[in-house]
């Protein structure tokens, strides 16, 4: 979440309203995030010095204009570049797809190639998965159950194998010419 929130500094300074709004338009639509959730990661920023208040709009709610400070554009860097890490491979793809724009044309193929590793491994885990089950044999009262959820690793697997295509002929497009 923090790292969103950077992102969407970077384009331009915002209030913490703009960024509630910011999520509903455009980040929630791969990252959900209450009011909450949202302050939390804001004041974590503030703490860290990765963000700092820019002004204070006048007016009857005083609302703090907030944007990235040096040390803040340095750990989105390095998020952005670093490995994509966490449980979501989805959210993790996703949410460095739709700040690539702000890296350096230079900068953007290696983190796709990251994302494309990152998902080739989810789906060889979850290739796994579907082989290891292909070798158990069921009692009859838990195969109605096991059938339901082998749809739900069915889609797991579709899903990844989608993501994997679409980001691999995404990357070729940054894939110097020959």
């Amino acid at each position: 979440m923090a790292h969103v929130i950077l992102g969407l500094l970077l384009i331009a300074p915002r209030t913490f309203y703009d960024l509630i709004k910011d999520f509903e338009a455009s980040v929630a639509l791969f990252y959900s995030a209450s009011g909450g959730s949202i302050k939390r990661a804001l004041d974590t920023l503030l703490a860290r010095g990765f963000i700092e208040v820019a002004s204070v709009e006048t007016g009857g709610r005083g609302r703090k204009v907030y944007r990235v400070t040096d040390a803040g554009g340095e750990e989105f860097r390095a998020w952005m570049t670093g490995e994509p890490a966490g449980p979501d491979v989805e959210k993790a793809a996703l949410s460095r797809l739709h700040f690539l724009g702000l890296l350096e044309p230079a900068e953007r193929l290696p983190v796709l190639r990251r994302v494309v590793a990152r998902i080739e491994a989810d789906l060889a885990t979850l290739s796994a998965l579907d082989r290891y089950l292909d070798t158990l044999d069921l009692p009859e009262e838990q195969r109605d159950i096991a059938a339901h959820q082998r749809a739900t690793l069915d889609y797991g697997l579709a899903s990844n194998r989608f993501m994997l295509d679409w980001f691999r002929a995404f990357a070729e497009r940054y894939e110097p010419l020959s």
